[in-house]
């Protein structure tokens, strides 16, 4: 595992410059547009919810765009990540646009320790994160540990389904990989990332892993959480399955053929007991 996550630091630290430079993560528009919050937080509100005066940790900030969106929704954010120079560039955000949110650097099961045992009204995880953790269930204790009495857990993630099916295919939606989790990780040897770019990765090595919905509704019960919605949607906010998808309003892709054979993300909440 501690190879894992090594690997993976490497290929994100040299992921985040690019984003943070891509028309993707919209950075300039934070520091224009002082009301401007990520596409990916607007998709969120419905079920997000009232979020002012609540404290908040965005788990696999990233470079903290979502984590500077939440905050401007009126939360007191915390921004965790395992890339150091992922971290640097949402602080750089974060002090462009003068708001006050901390950020750590911790692998996500170190997070309680990190935050020297704090917890939180909101733990938030956004797009594309749990596919980098080995383990769901001890995913799920670091959410138990980090949410206050009454606290809630916000999750949009891509759909173990739209994880399983084979990207490299653009005449058929096959399901290739793994839709549970498995022991050793998926591999992957790719020098590109999601966003436009000429720029190369030399850390070209990740290893993922995928979490069946019952994997994670389980494991969220199992630490005494209460599941109060799970939704599944048939938008992704990026182009996931090349070839397939058409592009909606809001950054969102859709199958361009009958979108309702597949979920593609859902979103789910959780509040730990009073």
């Amino acid at each position: 595992m501690n190879d894992s996550f090594s690997l993976n630091r490497a290929n994100w630290d040299e992921r985040a410059p690019i984003h943070a430079a891509s028309e993707a993560y919209s950075v300039n528009r934070f520091v224009e547009d002082q009301s401007f919050i990520s596409d990916v937080v607007r998709f969120d509100l419905p079920l997000l919810g009232e979020i002012t005066g609540l404290t908040g940790i965005h788990l696999q900030c990233h470079i903290g765009t979502d984590t500077v969106s939440l905050a401007r929704l009126g939360a007191t954010m915390t921004g965790l990540d395992f890339s150091p120079a992922s971290l640097a560039e949402g602080k750089a955000l974060a002090a462009a646009v003068d708001l006050d949110i901390r950020f750590i650097e911790s692998n996500v099961y170190d997070a309680p320790a990190a935050v020297d045992g704090r917890t939180f009204d909101l733990v938030y995880t956004g797009i594309g994160a749990i596919c980098w953790l080995p383990s769901i269930e001890r995913w799920a204790s670091t959410v138990a540990a980090l949410l206050s009495p009454g606290g809630r857990l916000f999750i949009r993630e891509g759909h173990p389904m739209l994880w399983a099916i084979d990207d490299e295919r653009d005449d058929a939606i096959v399901v290739t990989h793994p839709y549970f989790e498995t022991a050793e990780p998926l591999v992957w040897d790719d020098d590109s990332t999601y966003v436009e770019t000429t720029e190369v990765i030399t850390s070209t090595v990740s290893h993922e892993w995928n979490h069946g919905i019952g994997e994670l509704m389980t494991a969220l019960l199992g630490q005494g959480l209460t599941i109060t919605s799970f939704v599944e949607h048939q938008s992704v906010p990026w182009d996931a399955l090349p070839g397939q998808l058409t592009e909606v309003e809001h950054g969102e892709y859709v199958l361009t053929d009958r979108p309702e054979r597949l979920p593609l993300t859902y979103t789910l909440t959780a509040t730990k007991p009073l």
